[in-house]
């Protein structure tokens, strides 16, 4: 399974009608294939809405793509709000759930890392010691790797039932050492563990027709 990350910016205060004339269009868009997930931003790039579609391939994306461009409903009339368009193909880690319809949320967290070319292995083999008892404190919606886009880049998505509890968990988790895994599996003495280039936070809310709630 991959991931279509398409990440949109529009024009300030346009998110509520851009959600509407989506919402419109959606329902003649998936009869082609089914969203993922649908959010806009709450903390972080305001003004910017990131809807997700999976596909089992580049091929099936590729198909479907030109069967719903062939219907006069799809894309949604949402044009004139666009100021900025982004897609990534992301490709699932091993042990990143598939985004199913859910009610894990409302509150959603995505953090996108860039990483040191090279390192996503030990980024990958760190987070595998260390997630099971992560898992045991909050849901995990998604780890993903950039396959097209922006390479070297890291992105996890985590649910939460409020910006309190989003807050109270990730201080326990440090408190504990159980996370980030750094601090459950530190580095042997000598062994160079700053691959970060870069990180974002985004805090996401979820549309009313996401089937991600």
């Amino acid at each position: 399974m991959l991931y279509e990350v398409r990440t949109y910016d529009v024009v300030p205060r346009s998110v509520p009608e851009v959600e509407k004339r989506f919402a419109e269009a959606y329902e003649h868009r998936k009869t082609y294939s089914p969203l993922a997930a649908f959010w806009h931003v709450e903390a972080g790039p305001l003004n910017q809405i990131i809807h997700v579609w999976g596909y089992n391939d580049l091929n099936e994306r590729a198909r479907i793509r030109a069967e719903a461009g062939k219907d006069p409903n799809w894309p949604p009339k949402i044009q004139e709000f666009l100021l900025d368009m982004r897609s990534e193909i992301m490709m699932q880690h091993p042990f990143s759930p598939e985004l199913k319809p859910a009610t894990i949320g409302p509150v959603y967290e995505m953090r996108s890392y860039t990483l040191k070319p090279g390192a996503m292995g030990r980024m990958q083999a760190g987070w595998a010691k260390a997630l099971p008892e992560r898992l045991k404190v909050s849901p995990l919606a998604a780890v993903w790797y950039t396959d097209l886009g922006e390479l070297n880049k890291f992105v996890h998505v985590w649910a939460y039932k409020s910006l309190d509890e989003r807050l109270a968990i990730r201080t326990k988790l440090r408190e504990d050492k159980i996370w980030p895994p750094g601090l459950r599996f530190p580095p042997a003495p000598g062994e160079d563990d700053n691959y970060l280039v870069r990180q974002e936070t985004k805090i996401l809310t979820p549309s009313a027709f996401s089937p991600m709630q």
